[in-house]
């Protein structure tokens, strides 16, 4: 299993770094068109999740990044440094009351866009699946 990590610091702008990290890893690992627009969404937006909401925007907390490359598969494992968050306490974005609302669908795009999502560490650590075949 190949395996890159990077970390940066919890500033929204370092997004640009982790655009660069994903469009090399789409050449090392030849991702096609329809995965890598997966990819680019769900990675992108966890971490985006992990430097607002986790992190509090404090620059000097890390948001960890770590992409695991198997034959069919590629993981990537996104980690904050913040104190965590309740899946099960977070308000449904598609209920009614929900839906004008300008924020609250990051977490629903991930789980419709990866193959598996799982959250472990109370929410800190994230881990995004795609199959490449």
């Amino acid at each position: 299993m190949n395996s890159i990590k990077i970390s940066i610091p919890s500033l929204i702008e370092n997004i640009k770094i982790i655009e660069s990290f994903i469009d090399n890893a789409r050449e090392k690992f030849e991702i096609n068109d329809d995965i890598y627009g997966n990819i680019m969404i769900s990675v992108t937006e966890c971490i985006s999740n992990a430097i607002i909401h986790g992190n509090k925007n404090d620059k000097e907390k890390l948001v960890h990044l770590e992409l695991r490359a198997e034959k069919d598969q590629l993981q990537f494992v996104i980690e904050d440094e913040g104190s965590g968050f309740d899946l099960e306490r977070l308000p449904d974005p598609t209920a009614p009351e929900n839906i004008s609302n300008p924020g609250g669908r990051g977490i629903f795009l991930i789980k419709h866009l990866t193959d598996e999502v799982k959250f472990e560490n109370d929410g800190k650590k994230t881990i995004l699946s795609f199959y490449m075949d």
